[in-house]
């Protein structure tokens, strides 16, 4: 039986060329501005219906609006699965009431997060003949979907299913947040720009956020002011904590807006 799949047209294989999932978060940030110091990269965002997506989405037109994170970053392709319909009505990803700011990580877990995420993003990659997938997950990550096996069986699923050999490769599992930050710092990656909160200001329980699709990411080149760019955190919920903690332990100033300052150091 033939299991040839027809590819997008005008769409030759391109190896030299990784795809990186981008969420607009500091690990992705920096994830993509190491790979483009390496070679050509594609952008992938995948949404997904969440409470903080669109702001999300403003980091990262921003981000690669900012022009530094690389020049070797093609045009950003944004995705969608919408999970509205399997996550309930009142889950706090969807209603945008995410864990509190001592949350621990284990108790932060969205069922088949990554399950989906490599799953668009493989197939397209599948289309544009695109070989390796990488994303950013880091050292003691705790979920089932974060794990070696995980990404070795998801990666030998999606080659098989797509006829299309696909490496999915993880360069910061065994990298610490803080390391990440140190890595970013150095690289001069504007990480001021970047998104690490479940709950930002203007979105979830103040605001929510329903169009998917691809042309609903914002113009970048609206306010283009110091104070306009820098992604608002609320500073309540487990994602600050990560990324304050983070900026501490690696010794680099963290200059991040969050709205309740009661936790930050």
């Amino acid at each position: 039986m033939d299991n040839q799949i027809t590819k997008l047209p005008n769409s030759p294989a391109n190896p030299q060329i990784s795809a990186v999932l981008l969420s607009g978060g500091l690990d992705s940030a920096v994830l993509l501005a190491e790979e483009a110091s390496r070679g050509e990269v594609q952008p992938i965002y995948v949404s997904a219906g969440l409470a903080w997506e669109q702001a999300e989405r403003d980091a990262v037109a921003r981000l690669l609006a900012s022009g530094r994170v690389g020049s070797r970053v093609l045009p950003l392709v944004s995705l969608s699965v919408d999970m509205r319909d399997v996550y309930p009505a009142m889950h706090w990803s969807i209603e945008g009431r995410p864990p509190a700011y001592h949350t621990p990580d284990e108790d932060v877990y969205l069922l088949g997060r990554n399950i989906v995420l490599l799953a668009k993003a493989g197939v397209y990659c599948a289309a544009a003949r695109l070989e390796r997938l990488v994303l950013g997950t880091l050292a003691h990550n705790p979920f089932p979907d974060a794990t070696p096996e995980f990404r070795s069986a998801m990666a030998h699923a999606l080659s098989l299913g797509l006829a299309h050999t696909l490496r999915i490769d993880a360069p910061y599992a065994q990298v610490s947040k803080a390391e990440v930050v140190r890595r970013g710092a150095s690289l001069g990656v504007p990480l001021e720009l970047t998104l690490s909160c479940m709950n930002p200001p203007g979105t979830g329980l103040h605001g929510s956020y329903g169009d998917l699709s691809p042309t609903a990411l914002p113009d970048p080149y609206g306010d283009l002011s110091p104070t306009a760019l820098q992604a608002r955190h609320c500073g309540a919920c487990s994602k600050c904590r990560e990324r304050h903690d983070a900026f501490l332990d690696a010794g680099v100033t963290d200059t991040t807006h969050y709205a309740d300052e009661a936790n930050i150091r």
